[in-house]
């Protein structure tokens, strides 16, 4: 039967307005929990706080004061609760209704395609919408016409793993044509066959283009920017003296979205094992993290060149887990966002979502975009490509307004 949520997952709500949520973690450990569990927050659109955790290698606690980003979103909380059981050990089997119904299995591929009278601002509106049903969008492909139409069609995957049973299907479609009903025409949800199989392929991107996202040096203004100063801002102290199994790395580095997730997932990369974390509070932009760990033998880390590379790919993780260019295809204006994926397959949460945003506020019109994945030599990345129409604020043919909008659309992913 197993250990149910109520067991391993609690959830204390905030006492008073503008306090934060407290979620507490207790149970068996398995090799990345914490980077998992913090994934699950960040795709709920909340703001790791604080935290805490510890754990023997067999058993973890873990403690996250969160709150939302923007104080009008609203949070699922008891959805919460059941995302973040499903990610532990302790879950043996489905974990919202019971037994699975015969059908596709919770991580199957559905194809949503939406038929609309185009308006500003209404991709993002639709994404938003998706979030909140708790979808995934795996892909996207988006086609305006010339009478002012467009054809959204989103690949998608359901959180909570409903979506091959009809009534999920249809208070899906039925949602969305009732949110939409000025503007849309027509709304139809199906598993995606073989033939949009193709559309999960890496994107094709030119190599001038792959060369300039892809650079080493893409940031020369990196995340010190948001305290008004040119330097670095990521600092990473070694203590091998504190313990005879362990390593301290004592972190301190610029807050932004994400910051923790970016760090577990980097620990997790690198094979490393995380015995105690603590988050501090966010004091004038600036976060303290302080990391006890050691390899999957057991054994703390004395070896000068994999710590070196460990502390270099942290600060890269930190300073720059997103990456934006704006670029010229053909006629066109093009944004590309690009994260890495990680080791499970899974993309950064939230980022077509946070870039429509950005987009939508500056006042930009989408005419098309889709996400894909590329291949470096050294990893496997994410890209969303967005091909932009002009607009009065931003003429996109301007150098400075390109700036401008690349620093948006990357504040707005960095949570400043």
């Amino acid at each position: 039967m197993g250990i149910t949520s109520e067991d391993v997952v609690l959830i204390q709500p905030a006492k008073t307005p503008g306090d934060p949520t407290v979620v507490t973690v207790n149970c068996p450990d398995k090799a990345g929990l914490g980077c998992d569990i913090c994934r699950v927050i960040l795709e709920f659109g909340l703001r790791i706080n604080r935290a805490d955790f510890s754990t023997d290698g067999r058993w973890c606690y873990m403690v996250f004061w969160v709150a939302p980003y923007s104080s009008s979103h609203r949070v699922d909380w008891e959805s919460l609760k059941n995302r973040v059981y499903y990610e532990t050990p302790s879950c043996l089997g489905p974990y919202y209704f019971g037994n699975k119904s015969d059908g596709p299995s919770s991580s199957s591929l559905y194809l949503l395609k939406i038929f609309c009278v185009d308006r500003k601002g209404l991709l993002h509106d639709v994404t938003k919408v998706l979030t909140e049903l708790e979808f995934t969008i795996q892909r996207v492909k988006v086609m305006t016409t010339p009478d002012g139409r467009v054809v959204d069609l989103f690949l998608i995957t359901d959180n909570l793993q409903l979506l091959h049973t009809k009534e999920r299907q249809d208070d899906t479609c039925r949602y969305l044509l009732n949110v939409f009903k000025d503007n849309c025409i027509d709304c139809e949800l199906q598993v995606a066959g073989p033939q949009y199989e193709t559309l999960r392929a890496f994107s094709s991107i030119p190599e001038a283009v792959a060369e300039e996202l892809f650079s080493p040096d893409l940031f020369e203004m990196d995340s010190g920017e948001q305290l008004g100063e040119k330097k670095e801002k990521a600092i990473i102290t070694v203590d091998n003296q504190l313990s005879t199994a362990h390593t301290l790395l004592q972190i301190e580095c610029v807050d932004q979205k994400g910051l923790f997730y970016d760090i577990l997932r980097t620990s997790k990369e690198c094979n490393i094992g995380v015995a105690y974390g603590r988050f501090a509070p966010s004091k004038k932009g600036l976060r303290n993290v302080d990391l006890i760990i050691q390899q999957t033998n057991g054994k703390k880390i004395v070896d000068p060149k994999h710590l070196d590379i460990l502390c270099s790919r942290l600060k890269h993780a930190m300073l720059h887990p997103l990456r934006v260019i704006i670029v010229s295809r053909g006629p066109d204006t093009e944004l590309l966002v690009a994260n890495p994926v990680e080791l499970s397959g899974k993309g950064r949460p939230r980022v077509f979502y946070d870039v429509t945003s950005a987009l939508r506020k500056s006042g930009i019109c989408i005419f098309s975009a889709e996400i894909g994945r590329h291949s470096t030599q050294d990893r496997e990345w994410e890209v969303y490509r967005f091909l932009l129409d002009e607009s009065r604020e931003f003429p996109l043919s301007s150098p400075e307004s390109r700036s401008k909008v690349v620093k948006r659309v990357r504040r707005t992913l960095m949570g400043w």
